[in-house]
């Protein structure tokens, strides 16, 4: 926890009434609560919301040796999602995405072979435990209709949702979804990033 010091003028005495004035004592206690408030509504906000500051987020963090390993990362948190659940999964190009899909689909039993949403923009995975609603908007500047889509099987309990390349549709994702940062290590290897919120805890069980 930080320490704030504040550092404030001592009372000034008035020549003609000999009485202490508390003008600046006034004034700093005016400026902190200022300060206080800009901070709450401009700075903190914007802060929680972006999750530099987690207030109830965790992390969990796994280092996968192989496109396999990370596929079986995957299969374990499908093995633990209920449905209704919101995955958004962040990387560069090639990172790794595609194949944490694979691994989601395979977890929950479909059984269907998986591809990069990137050209149709999205895709729908329906023969396994849960339908996995599939969406990428890399290409996209302005997401339309598409946002409409997504955000009509955001919260299916029969479904759940995989976003990639999220940035434009923030504003319709639920604060209360997982996000998965997958970093390159070397061509084979990964670091899986996973925030979520104290609710989520459940998907990251057995990891």
């Amino acid at each position: 926890m930080g320490v704030v010091v504040v550092a404030t003028n001592p009372p000034v005495r008035n020549d003609k009434t000999g009485r202490f004035s508390s003008v600046p004592l006034k004034r700093s206690i005016s400026y902190i609560i200022r300060w206080f408030r800009f901070f709450c509504v401009k700075g903190l906000r914007p802060l929680l919301l972006s999750g530099i500051i987690k207030g109830n987020m965790k992390q969990s963090t796994v280092i996968t040796k192989s496109p396999e390993e990370t596929e079986k990362i995957a299969q374990r948190i499908a093995e633990n999602l209920k449905g209704g659940e919101v995955i958004e999964l962040a990387s560069d190009l090639g990172g790794g995405k595609t194949t944490f899909t694979r691994g989601l689909v395979a977890g929950l039993k479909s059984g269907e072979a998986v591809a990069s949403p990137t050209f149709t923009i999205s895709r729908e995975y329906s023969k396994g435990r849960l339908h996995v609603h599939h969406f990428d908007f890399y290409r996209l500047q302005d997401p339309g209709i598409i946002a409409d889509e997504l955000a009509e099987v955001i919260g299916d309990p029969a479904g759940i949702v995989v976003v990639e390349w999220a940035e434009i549709i923030k504003h319709v994702l639920p604060e209360g979804h997982l996000r998965i940062d997958i970093q390159v290590i070397d061509e084979s290897s990964r670091q899986l990033v996973l925030t979520y919120p104290n609710e989520l805890q459940y998907i990251v069980e057995g990891l």
